[in-house]
C-alpha cells in the first residue's frame, strides 16, 4: 500500500537552477531540471547525491543495463513516477526497449530476463520489502555478480530508494518530455 503522491509540488523548484539546469540539458536526451531545482534547496545535500547517483549510473563494476533494471525497478516499487520516467529515457537511449521498461513493472516470471537479470529485480524487490537480501536471493544473484557488482547492485538500489522517496516527498513533478508509466506493448494485456 502507498500513500497518495503529491500532486503539486511541496518545495517549488528554485527558478535561477531551474535556468541554469534547463541550459546544461539542452541538447540532452535527459531533462531532470525540477529535481536539481528542488534539491538545490540543500545545496550540500544536492551536490552529496548527485555524485553519489553519477558513481552509481556510470561507474563501477555492474552493467549500464543491470544498474537500469534495478533502478528502475526501484522507482516502480516506490510508485515514483518522476524517477521511473527519468529512467525510461536513460534506459531508451542505451540499454533497454519499451517492452522490457514495461516488463520491470510486471511480476519477473512475466518477463523474458535472463537468469541474472531476475536476480537483479529479485534483489530489488527483497530490499524494498525487507532491507534485506533474503538468503535464495543473495546465493542467486552470488553466482552472476562477484563481490563488487553485489555491493554497486545493493547501493544502486539504496540510493533509487532514497531519491525516489525525496521526489515522492517533495512532490517533485515530471519535466516537459519526461514520460510517466509504461502502458502494455501490444499484445499484452495489463492489469
Amino acid at each position: 500500500m502507498h500513500l497518495p503522491r503529491p500532486t503539486t509540488p511541496r518545495l517549488e523548484p528554485i527558478p535561477k537552477v531551474a535556468a541554469r539546469a534547463r541550459e546544461v540539458m539542452e541538447s540532452s536526451f535527459a531533462n531532470a531540471v525540477n529535481v536539481l531545482a528542488t534539491m538545490a534547496h540543500n545545496r550540500t545535500i544536492s551536490k552529496a547525491l548527485g555524485e553519489f547517483a553519477q558513481t552509481i549510473l556510470f561507474k563501477g563494476d555492474l552493467s549500464r543495463r543491470d544498474v537500469e533494471i534495478a533502478v528502475l525497478r526501484m522507482g516502480w516499487n516506490c510508485q515514483s513516477v518522476y524517477e521511473f520516467g527519468q529512467h525510461t529515457l536513460m534506459a531508451r537511449a542505451e540499454v533497454m526497449t519499451d517492452e522490457e521498461i514495461y516488463l520491470v513493472t510486471r511480476p519477473i516470471a512475466e518477463g523474458n530476463w535472463t537468469p541474472a537479470e531476475a536476480a537483479v529485480l529479485q534483489v530489488v524487490d527483497d530490499l524494498y520489502a525487507d532491507d534485506c537480501v533474503s538468503d535464495a536471493t543473495w546465493a542467486e544473484a552470488a553466482s552472476h555478480f562477484n563481490e563488487a557488482e553485489l555491493v554497486h547492485l545493493i547501493a544502486a538500489a539504496g540510493c533509487y530508494r532514497m531519491v525516489s522517496g525525496f521526489l515522492n516527498s517533495a512532490g517533485v513533478q515530471r519535466d516537459e518530455g519526461v514520460p510517466g508509466w509504461p502502458t502494455a506493448p501490444s499484445g499484452r494485456s495489463g492489469d
